[in-house]
């Protein structure tokens, strides 16, 4: 490998890294409309409020989500989405895999006084469109609180 390929693979893992912090800041500020910045068209997001396909059912998806944590009619951060510990895997010069940890901290008043709602692994692909990075897939792997038993995803890894 060169030096400039070498430069280049640090550059994509930065930019793909990225993208996951700009997915929790559009998300947490209710700034959904936006996600076209992080997702592809077609992307396929499989999370706690469901499967979503397609930027529009993405979209909507997430609008629910937010409302629902939206408690106190702040409408923004009612959640914060720290991620970190991401590990990218580049498998193509257009394609890549990652994982990270996600911590979600609900913002929002509620009965209970733990703000921790979940800690769970985000396994996602990426491919570079039009020179951009965009997430493809992403399907989110909770951990904490226990719902069963481990996915494929996160058995053996």
């Amino acid at each position: 490998m060169t030096m400039q390929d070498k430069v280049q693979a640090l550059l994509d893992r930065e930019e793909i890294r990225n993208l996951r912090t700009l997915y929790s800041h559009l998300l947490d500020g209710n700034m959904i409309d936006a996600l076209d910045r992080v997702f592809s068209r077609d992307a396929v997001v499989e999370v706690t409020v469901g499967r979503m396909k397609g930027l529009n059912e993405i979209r909507a998806g997430l609008k629910d989500a937010f409302a629902q944590f939206d408690r106190d009619a702040r409408a923004h951060y009612p959640f914060l989405h720290a991620v970190t510990n991401h590990a990218i895997v580049l498998t193509g010069p257009e394609t890549a895999r990652g994982r990270c940890y996600l911590i979600d901290w609900e913002t929002a008043s509620k009965p209970d006084a733990n703000p921790l709602l979940l800690l769970g692994i985000y396994d996602d692909e990426y491919r570079r469109i039009e020179g951009e990075w965009r997430i493809t897939r992403s399907r989110l792997d909770v951990v904490w609180p226990a719902t069963g038993a481990p996915s494929d995803a996160t058995a053996g890894r």
